[in-house]
Formats: structure tokens, C-alpha cells, sequence
């Protein structure tokens, strides 16, 4: 009865707002978008590509203006409510860069560049799920320079930066629970001398600091060398108001079978190979303990269940492309599938959208490196706070629009 009750109190904030959805404009994926450079920064302008993720292909115009020397970029149908371009990955490659309603169901982005460029490419990929805007740019001499021929006309209606509301700060209220995997009599995997157990715990509180600095609460289902059973950690991520729960591990597999970071959302139908040996080794614990999550549930609670998933499993995949997104542009080395499926019991909740990240295989001696050494563990604590803060700024957006 209290896991029905507990599905019900979930579903009474879920049914009026999915049914009053309205049709909304196309979004920006801020976390997955990125400035980038080419090359080593030798103090000379290098070639730059601006990718643009959007939820669908929208109409679009490039062009450059002088004056300072400025990329221009119009999209019709998009809204950038809520987005800061201090946001963008790689937005301090060049001097500024600014957005903003142009005119009616249109919106411009500027960005000013360091020299005179050229467009050398710009095009929109529009096969689904994302649509990529690119455009690449490369520096020219000045008497190269072709920009608009008027400035004043292309620039007519510019955002000023001063004109565009600042938004609320998507962490201020926001709290994440923060799973390190194993403790206590059972170390995890074990590997070169490390236990999983004892990796999993170091990254966590580091990235703990890092998430509250952003002001974001935080909390650990385990800040110690203790073991803490699968149902109490999910309890504990409910009891604390969660709007995330992430679990970490640094699991083992046979040799060659997995390396790379590596994220799971929910699904009781995964049948992968690694995905059925995983489980079984996150799993034995709460088995020990005489603990069964795997029982057979209630028949209309589980029907509940599915439902409140509805909601909670697609924001947990949405969470989870952000992550893979910036561990891309951040130079994580990454699994050959790096979002996958599986029945971790774990990712169990209904009410809470639920991750599992392997940072890496201790099995793999390239993992392992990386999981010792603290330079490369804070380019991934910075990876994921930045997708927590662009994830929560999603999550707001979304909400808004529920609201409408």
C-alpha cells in the first residue's frame, strides 16, 4: 500500500500538466551546442566551427557585418527564452556573444569575433532526433574581409545584452543525490590495487564540491567506507526532495568487453549481455541482506508505475545525451555505446529521473589511469556539473511550458 499510495502522490503531478501540453517552438540543446577551435591557441585567430543542436531543422540566414567584425546568425521559430550564451561550450573563444528576439517569430544570435573571418561552411543536417545547424569559419587578411555591405540595415532590431531579462539561476533550489556504488564489506570491482568502492567515493565528494559551489544541494547516499543497501539509497535521494539521482560506479568486465565511460537509464527489458552481467554484480548486495527488490509488484501499482515513467524515464535520457554531449567536447574517451538500457535496480524510481554512470572500467588499465589520476577526474567533475546546470535550465524550460 505504500508503494501504491507513493505512485499515486506522483501521478497527481503529472496528468494535468501532460494533458494541457501546447505545441511549443523549437529549443536549442545548449548542452549538446558548441564554439570550438581548431589547433593549439598561439595568440592568432584559428579556424572556428559554431554547432548549433536544435529539437527540429528551422529556417535560417548567415552573414557577417563589420564594426567590430561580428558573426551573424538568424533562425525562424526558435526560442532561446531562459538560455544564456555564457552557456554555450566554448563561448570564450571569441570577445562576446549575444541573443535575442530579431523581430516577430524570429531570433538572432551574434557572435563578435576576434578578426576577420570567412564563412567557409554553413549548413543543417535535418535527419531526427537532432538537427545540427554548422558553421565553420576561418580567419582571412582584411582586404579578404566580405561582410554585408551595410551594417546598419543587416543589424537593424540587434539584441542588446542589456535588454535581455536574466533568468532565474536553473541550480537555485535544486538537489541532486549523488550515488557512490558498493561500500563497506563489499569493495565492488577491484583492479591494479583500486577498489571501485574507494574511486567511486573520491570522485563523488569531489564532484559534490564542485555541484554546491554552483549552488546546488547535494545528497550522498554514502560519504564513508560503509555499505548502504540498493532500497535505502533510493529512499534516501526521496526523503531529500532529489530532482536527480545519478549513481556512480567503475565496474569490471572480461578483458576487451568494455571500456569507456558509460551511462544507463531504466529499462526492465535490457537484455545485453553486459547490461545482465552488471546487474548481477550491483545487485548481489541487497540479495545478501535478504532484501528482494526483483518481487512481483502489485498489478495496478506497477501500472502506475509505467505511467509516472512516462514522465520521469524521458527527462532521465534527456539527462543523460547532456552528459555524453560534454563528455564529447570535453575529450572523455567514451564507450563505443555510450547511452544504454538496463534493469539496475537503482533506476528503479518512478518519481525520480535516474542515471547510472560507469566513469570507466577498473578491468581496462587506460580506465583505471584515468580514474587515479585528479586531473583527469576533475575535466569529468567539470562535465558533470556542467550537465546538471544544463539539464536543470531544460528541466525549468520544460516546466513553463507545462504551464501554458
Amino acid at each position: 500500500m505504500r508503494r501504491l499510495a507513493l505512485v499515486l502522490a506522483v501521478l497527481l503531478g503529472l496528468i494535468v500538466p501532460q494533458l494541457s501540453v501546447a505545441q511549443a517552438m523549437a529549443d536549442l540543446n545548449i548542452g549538446a551546442s558548441s564554439l570550438t577551435a581548431e589547433g593549439r591557441d598561439r595568440g592568432k585567430p584559428r579556424p572556428m566551427d559554431l554547432r548549433l543542436v536544435l529539437d527540429r531543422a528551422v529556417p535560417y540566414r548567415v552573414f557577417l557585418v563589420d564594426d567590430p567584425v561580428r558573426l551573424i546568425v538568424d533562425m525562424k521559430g526558435i526560442d532561446l527564452t531562459g538560455i544564456r550564451p555564457s552557456d554555450l561550450f566554448g563561448h570564450d573563444l571569441v570577445p562576446a556573444i549575444r541573443w535575442g528576439e530579431f523581430r516577430r517569430g524570429w531570433s538572432r544570435i551574434v557572435v563578435e569575433l576576434p578578426a576577420p573571418y570567412r564563412v567557409t561552411r554553413a549548413g543543417q543536417t535535418t535527419r531526427a532526433p537532432e538537427p545540427v545547424l554548422d558553421i565553420a569559419l576561418e580567419p582571412v587578411d582584411r582586404e579578404d574581409f566580405q561582410p554585408r555591405p551595410s551594417a546598419t540595415a543587416a543589424l537593424r532590431n540587434l539584441p542588446v545584452p542589456a535588454e535581455i531579462e536574466t533568468p532565474e539561476a536553473p541550480s537555485e533550489g535544486l538537489v541532486v543525490a549523488l550515488d557512490p556504488g558498493h561500500g563497506g564489506f563489499d569493495p565492488g570491482a577491484e583492479g591494479g590495487g583500486a577498489t571501485e568502492a574507494n574511486l567511486v567515493l573520491t570522485f563523488a565528494l569531489e564532484l559534490r564540491a564542485a555541484l554546491q559551489a554552483r549552488g546546488i544541494g547535494v545528497v550522498m547516499t554514502r560519504e564513508d567506507d560503509s555499505f548502504v543497501s540498493l532500497e535505502r539509497r533510493t529512499t534516501m535521494a526521496r526523503d531529500a526532495g532529489a530532482d536527480l539521482f545519478l549513481s556512480l560506479h567503475a565496474d569490471a568486465l572480461p578483458s576487451g568487453q568494455a571500456a569507456g565511460a558509460t551511462i544507463y537509464t531504466w529499462d526492465p527489458k535490457a537484455d545485453e549481455r553486459a547490461a545482465r552481467q552488471l546487474a548481477s554484480r550491483h545487485e548481489r548486495d541487497d540479495l545478501m541482506w535478504g532484501v528482494d527488490l526483483g518481487g512481483e509488484d502489485d498489478d495496478l501499482a506497477t501500472v502506475l508505475m509505467d505511467f509516472a515513467r512516462t514522465d520521469t524515464q524521458p527527462r532521465s535520457e534527456v539527462f543523460a545525451k547532456f552528459v555524453t554531449s560534454r563528455m564529447a567536447l570535453m575529450g572523455i574517451g567514451l564507450h563505443g555505446r555510450p547511452v544504454q538500457k538496463a534493469a539496475f535496480s537503482v533506476l528503479k524510481s518512478p518519481d525520480i529521473p535516474s542515471v547510472l554512470l560507469e566513469l570507466g572500467f577498473i578491468s581496462d588499465a587506460v580506465d583505471r589511469a584515468n580514474l587515479l589520476d585528479p586531473s583527469w577526474r576533475s575535466r569529468m567533475v567539470t562535465v558533470l556539473a556542467d550537465s546538471i546546470v544544463g539539464w536543470a535550465r531544460d528541466e525549468k524550460a520544460r516546466k513553463s511550458v507545462l504551464r501554458r
